[in-house]
């Protein structure tokens, strides 16, 4: 209900989301003295996945940032996110495949949103070609019902009559993966319900609270140095993310989110 507290909350949430995803752009600028100084690892090739009703315009800054710490990235080159059409079912599996023999390595994904419900299934799919699995706002821990108001789904909703009835996995997205994950989440998204981005914390699994608003994750300073600091994690040591010294304030969360 909006006229309750929680009801008004998100309302709000959603009605501000342009304006602080540019607040967002604009604390990207005035912080790339500090991003310059984020781990670099082993610059291993990187997918990102753009969210539902997105382009690959959509991660040009996130993107961009990758290439700037040294790794070969590449979007999907799939046009706009309208969901698992058919195309999207055939193609991505494929793309993971040809990136990873370009490279002769497994491939991190990285993916917003509805692009990160993706990753999952791709790396519950193939787990030997995912090296790891970063999803920025992506609420893979709810299935999208009519009970399910957030704005994000019933754009979702809309969408449903254009997908395939095959899936990129048969595997829960929900279930912990065989490779390691990162779930970045914000307590002040507006278009999806925050609570369905976590997922259960484990030797390789976490979740990591920013202040981003959704639509913003891409390009917002702190999450761009988790996404970094998470590339730069050895293949074979991976271990959960710890805020830098004196920047604990930019990543809330619970005791047990990270």
């Amino acid at each position: 209900m909006t006229d309750s507290p929680a009801g008004r909350r998100r309302v709000l949430l959603a009605a501000t989301e342009p304006l602080r995803a540019l607040a967002s752009a604009g604390g990207l600028a005035a912080t790339l003295p500090l991003l310059a100084l984020a781990p670099r690892g082993d610059r291993h090739p990187v997918l990102v996945l753009p969210g539902l009703m997105a382009t690959d315009m959509s991660t040009t800054a996130l993107r961009g940032w990758l290439r700037a710490l040294g790794h070969p990235v590449v979007g999907w080159e799939l046009g706009r996110n309208r969901g698992p059409t058919p195309e999207v079912v055939d193609a991505l599996p494929g793309l993971v495949q040809r990136l990873a023999d370009r490279h002769g390595t497994a491939v991190s994904i990285v993916g917003q949103s509805l692009g990160g419900i993706f990753a999952r299934r791709l790396a519950a799919r193939t787990p030997a070609q995912v090296r790891q699995v970063i999803s920025l706002g992506s609420p893979f821990s709810s299935v999208v019902t009519a009970a399910d108001d957030t704005p994000g789904s019933r754009v979702y909703r809309r969408f449903a009559p254009l997908h395939s009835s095959r899936r990129l996995s048969t595997a829960d997205p929900a279930r912990p993966l065989p490779v390691p994950s990162t779930s970045v989440y914000s307590r002040w998204d507006g278009v999806v319900d925050w609570r369905a981005c976590l997922q259960r914390p484990g030797p390789r699994s976490e979740n990591v609270g920013v202040h981003a608003s959704h639509l913003g994750m891409g390009h917002d300073p702190a999450v761009l140095w988790v996404v970094a600091d998470r590339l730069a994690q050895p293949a074979d040591a991976w271990r959960p993310f710890h805020p830098p010294p004196g920047l604990a304030r930019l990543f809330p969360g619970e005791p047990g989110d990270r």
